[in-house]
């Protein structure tokens, strides 16, 4: 016993201020989660982490201001490549030719207007100007260039005379300054404050919209999404990434693999996963409609062994009513069940296979 007290006086000693040690780092994950379910490179989660909340936030901004990609039908079946000319190819030469004779027109455009430009106009000490030059040329154009320049002469004068002087341009100009320096600073002071706000906003982790959680595996991160009132589901915006991924071919992230949108999260066992899919039942696969979807389960589990596979599935696959039907090899919507050791993740995708099964860098790679 005097063993025991005293290995116990010695931790609290070392203790700060006698309380115990908070764990730093991300939340562990919990079941009543929504958010991402992302695969990355091994070592380098917090990366993946980082990027992936960027990532969806870019793709949260685009929804919520309306810029959705709209992808065309045919639009992946045909190379998205520039049209190659060769050089023996006949719309080569005749784009030569025509550059030619329009390099030819615009030599002679510019030496009529050099012919016309060499006019001179002679001055003697009182201004006189050389009547045979206008005689012979015959352009209206020095006469009205002589008839200013004596106007101009003469306001001078008149202006030595009466004593009065020009008012300098400078101070006019900064008078005009002013008002938009004023509003340059207002403008300032309201970004500068706009950018305070925001910056409390994402310090107080309460008011943050997505936050990362540390699954406890190699290889992946979850990105929690707390859902405000108008916001998009987690399923369109992961929709929304990968159909404009898959449109622009635009490399957009370096760690993440694979990003799926979880809805409902639950503990894995049958009568928890029947009882939190039946919000995705109603909103995806209703009783009543004249489109009945074909639909199937993909499951994948992660330390965890002491699961049935196959009841997991069959749980799920009973929960959907009659007119929706199981399609595994091409199904309109999948139904996607992740198992991370005592949490089970499900959520809905379109379109997986076509879509690259999800995964950015499949999508974003050239070859």
């Amino acid at each position: 016993m005097a063993t025991g007290d005293q290995s116990k006086k010695r931790k609290q000693h070392y203790r700060p201020q006698n309380r115990p040690v908070k764990k730093k780092g991300a939340y562990p994950l919990k079941p009543g989660v929504q958010g991402f379910f992302i695969s990355c490179d091994g070592g380098r989660e917090y990366q993946a982490s980082q990027e992936a909340i960027n990532v969806i936030d870019s793709f949260f901004e685009e929804l919520m201001n309306g810029t959705d990609t709209k992808v065309k039908p045919g639009l992946f079946d045909n190379p998205i490549n520039k049209k190659v000319t060769f050089s023996y190819s006949e719309d080569e030469d005749e784009d030569e030719d025509e550059e030619e004779a329009e390099g030819n027109n615009d030599k002679e455009e510019e030496e009529n207007k050099g012919d016309e430009e060499k006019k001179e106009v002679t001055e003697d000490g009182d201004n006189q100007v050389n009547e045979k030059e206008l005689a012979s040329e015959g352009s209206c154009e020095v006469k009205q260039l002589v008839e200013t320049e004596t106007e101009k002469d003469k306001e001078d004068e008149e202006k030595e005379k009466n004593g009065v002087d020009e008012p300098p341009r400078k101070k006019a100009c900064l008078e005009e300054a002013n008002p938009l320096a004023k509003v340059n600073e207002n403008a300032e002071k309201s970004i500068d404050k706009l950018i305070e706000a925001e910056l409390k906003e994402l310090g107080d982790k309460s008011k943050r919209r997505f936050m990362k959680l540390d699954p406890g595996c190699n290889g992946l991160v979850f990105i929690q999404m707390k859902r405000r009132d108008g916001d998009p589901s987690p399923k369109d915006i992961a929709q929304h990434a990968m159909t404009s991924a898959a449109a622009t071919k635009k490399h957009m992230s370096r760690f993440i693999l694979r990003l799926l949108p979880i809805e409902v999260s639950c503990y894995p066992s049958e009568e928890e996963i029947s009882r939190a899919i039946k919000p995705l039942v109603e909103q995806y696969f209703p009783v009543e409609t004249s489109n009945p979807r074909k639909f199937a389960v993909l499951y994948g589990a992660r330390a965890n062994t002491g699961l049935d596979r196959m009841k997991i599935i069959n749980t799920i696959a009973k929960s959907i009513p009659a007119p929706h039907k199981v399609d595994l090899s091409n199904p309109e919507m999948s139904i996607v069940v992740e198992i991370v050791k005592t949490v089970c993740l499900i959520g809905v995708v379109e379109k997986y296979k076509e879509l690259g099964k999800y995964n950015l860098r499949q999508l974003t790679s050239t070859n």
